[in-house]
Parts: structure tokens; C-alpha cells; sequence
């Protein structure tokens, strides 16, 4: 069975570090695309799934971070509107840039059989390019549709793609993944 999951990376940021007004520039029309690509999975009854960097608060959950990143005065607030978790979506928070390290991630793609990835977020050539990785070295087949993820600048997009299709065999098509 090709179960595919939806997994929203780093999306869900105050954006408050060094250039992060650049990225949540880049990342604004990301979600939109993103939140049209999750309504179709929720259509579907795939799992969508978001991994987020803890901003080191230990104390946060998932909808607590959501609630302080919607907040109007963070450069992310519109993203996190857009974005907002339904009551279907799953969540786990990370620690560091791939989102199995030190993370339930691994274990909840297992009870939700799932064994296709469609990775989208931010950075493209940070944490998605090490959870993209991860998870081909998983097993798991990965999709990332470059319309759907960015980070600081077009070559950079670029040359992180390339090597994730290139080297990890990480399938950079547009289309929804046939069940």
C-alpha cells in the first residue's frame, strides 16, 4: 500500500531571526499553496502532519506556539492564519532541523501506515533538505513540490533541490501522490 502523508515543516514562526523577514516573505505565498494542498489531502483522508522547531521552550505545546506565532504583531501571523491546525491534522515539535531527530515523527508515520512523504515548508535547503533526507535513509518515498517550499533566495531553493532529487531520489513533481 502507497499510504501518503502531508508533512508541514517549520511553518508555524514568529520568523524573529537574523533575515527572518526575508523568509517569511518567501513563505507567505508557500502557504497558501500548502493550505490548498492540505484541504485536498484532508479531502482524500491522508494524514497531514506538522513538525515544528520548538523555538527551545520546553514548556510549549504545539497549539500554544500556533497561539503565539498567530499573534497580529509576528511576522508569521498570517502564515499561521492561513495554516491554522484542524482537529484531523497530527503535530510533533522538534528539536533540531530534521524532523525525526529526537521526535515521535517516526513512530505516529508507522501507526499511520503511511510510506510516501510530501515534504513542504521552510527552509528548503535547512530543515527540509535534513528531514527529506532522513526520510528517504527510512525508507519512506519523498515528494517535495518545489511550489511549495522556500527559503533565502532562489539559487539556494535551487541547488537544495537539485542535490535532494539528484542524490536521494526525492521526486520534486506537482501532482498529488496516487494512493
Amino acid at each position: 500500500m502507497n499510504r501518503p502523508a502531508l508533512l508541514i515543516v517549520d511553518m508555524i514562526s514568529r520568523f524573529d531571526f537574523p533575515d527572518g523577514a526575508r523568509l517569511a516573505r518567501a513563505a507567505l505565498p508557500v502557504a497558501g499553496r500548502i493550505a490548498a494542498l492540505r484541504a485536498r489531502f484532508h479531502r482524500r483522508g491522508w494524514p497531514v502532519l506538522f513538525a515544528n522547531d520548538n523555538f527551545a521552550d520546553w514548556q510549549t505545546d504545539f497549539e500554544g506556539l500556533w497561539r503565539l506565532c498567530a499573534d497580529p504583531a509576528q511576522r508569521g501571523a498570517k502564515i499561521a492564519e492561513l495554516l491554522a491546525p484542524q482537529p484531523q491534522d497530527y503535530y510533533v515539535l522538534k528539536p533540531k532541523h530534521s524532523a525525526f531527530l529526537d521526535s515521535a515523527l517516526q513512530i505516529l508515520l508507522a501507526q499511520l501506515r503511511v510510506t510516501r512523504l510530501v515534504v513542504t515548508g521552510v527552509a528548503t535547503d535547512a530543515c527540509l533538505l535534513a528531514t527529506a533526507v532522513d526520510a528517504r535513509m527510512r525508507e519512506f518515498q519523498v515528494q517535495m513540490p518545489p511550489s511549495c517550499c522556500a527559503t533565502f533566495g532562489a539559487a539556494r531553493q535551487q541547488r537544495a533541490l537539485r542535490l535532494l532529487h539528484e542524490a536521494f531520489a526525492v521526486s520534486l513533481s506537482e501532482r498529488l501522490p496516487a494512493r
